[in-house]
């Protein structure tokens, strides 16, 4: 009735007004009646404001959805689904991560790195440059199989990590993920469990927070979920000399009762950290060169049957403080390198727990130990017949050209 009223006003003064007034006033008295019309159906000023910040909104959310997706130049391209229960998993067990996604559904492969403090030397981000490209170079996946790399890393390597690794996989030919996962929240799961162990395999003289870290491997089946049931952990001085994929299928070659996969040491890092032992039992194998002898293993290149470890009664009594105290005092041992050190005084005393990789899939080239004291027996334990799958840098030592 307003509205009707307001029209007969205008009307009435029709005949005051020239007539292009007359043409202003009619346009204007219809723009009211159609603003209140449909207004009045379906929406009004606040609605309609209210669904431009909503189109805004999900625009904004697309936007980073695609952030979070590296590359689409694939061949056949992936598509960018629902995660499966296993990726939701993996992401919340690393505490804030992000994933850069090529497709979901399919066979995972899982590869983790240590990533820490990367963006302070440039030594490592040029051994992580010939990781990575040797790896895409090299690497080939079938239909449905991805291969997913995990990166534990502070945040300022995590940010270096993404700008390096969007050179890095830019030729890949297979899919691919990239997870991220933060050193801080990782560390604060491990501590509680390796605490205990980290005197008898730290170089400090205490049970540092920080070095925690240097023991994930040992522990991993405890903080990663149970949907996570293999994974290779790579040192970052690596150069693969063949298809990564051939990797993960050492895993169908462990025997009952194994858990992990590891090659030997390849110096006579051990021959001197049993010394005492050794002295004191002049017969035995522990620390001796291969193939009689047991070198202990190197960790450069691990397989970490997850599962495995989890079901193992014997290799979770062996994580025990009071039973890690007892070997370490049984073979006079006090070492510096972290879960290696852990594994090589555990194999001495189960074996049965690993599964001996070929030294090609680690060819370790350090030759530190020969210009100290022992190069009467280096070649012993440093020789390695057969092809070479990985070669590892370790000490800084140059990797061999293609």
């Amino acid at each position: 009735m307003g509205i009707l009223r307001l029209v007969a006003r205008i009307m009435g003064r029709i005949s005051t007004f020239r007539s292009y007034q007359f043409v202003l006033l009619l346009a204007a008295a219809l723009a009211v009646v159609a603003f209140y019309y449909f207004g009045s159906e379906r929406q009004n000023f606040s609605s309609t404001t209210k669904r431009i910040k909503q189109s805004q909104a999900t625009h904004n959310g697309n936007r980073n959805d695609a952030d979070l997706t590296m590359d689409t130049r694939l061949s056949h391209p992936a598509q960018v689904e629902e995660r499966s229960d296993e990726d939701r998993d993996v992401r919340g067990g690393g505490g804030g991560s992000r994933s850069w996604k090529r497709d979901t559904g399919d066979q995972r492969y899982h590869a983790l790195m240590m990533f820490t403090k990367v963006d302070k030397s440039r030594s490592l981000q040029d051994k992580f440059r010939v990781a990575m490209l040797s790896m895409v170079k090299y690497g080939h996946f079938f239909e449905g199989e991805v291969l997913v790399l995990h990166f534990v890393c502070d945040q300022t390597s995590r940010e270096l990590g993404e700008r390096m690794l969007e050179e890095f996989l830019l030729d890949a030919t297979f899919k691919y993920e990239v997870l991220f996962h933060d050193v801080v929240d990782l560390t604060q799961k491990l501590f509680p469990i390796v605490e205990a162990m980290q005197k008898h395999f730290s170089a400090g003289s205490g049970a540092y927070y920080s070095d925690a870290i240097f023991f994930l491997s040992v522990a991993m089946h405890h903080i990663m979920p149970e949907s996570l049931t293999r994974i290779v952990q790579l040192d970052l001085d690596l150069k693969y000399k063949t298809n990564i994929r051939d990797l993960f299928q050492e895993f169908e070659q462990f025997p009952p009762g194994a858990v992990i996969g590891i090659a030997r040491e390849m110096q006579p890092v051990y021959r001197h950290t049993f010394w005492q032992y050794r002295k004191e039992n002049p017969q035995t194998r522990v620390g001796g060169p291969p193939p009689e002898g047991l070198p202990g293993f190197n960790s450069g290149v691990m397989l970490l049957d997850l599962g495995a470890m989890r079901d193992s009664a014997l290799y979770n009594q062996l994580l025990e403080p009071s039973n890690v105290a007892k070997l370490a005092d049984q073979y006079r041992f006090r070492g510096h390198l972290g879960d290696q050190d852990f594994f090589t005084m555990i194999g001495m005393e189960h074996p049965e727990l690993f599964h001996p990789l070929a030294c090609g899939w680690n060819r370790q080239l350090c030759t530190w130990w020969r210009d100290h004291g022992y190069g009467d027996v280096f070649q012993m334990y440093y020789r390695c017949e057969g092809l070479v799958y990985i070669y590892h840098g370790n000490c800084n030592s140059p990797i061999p050209d293609d």
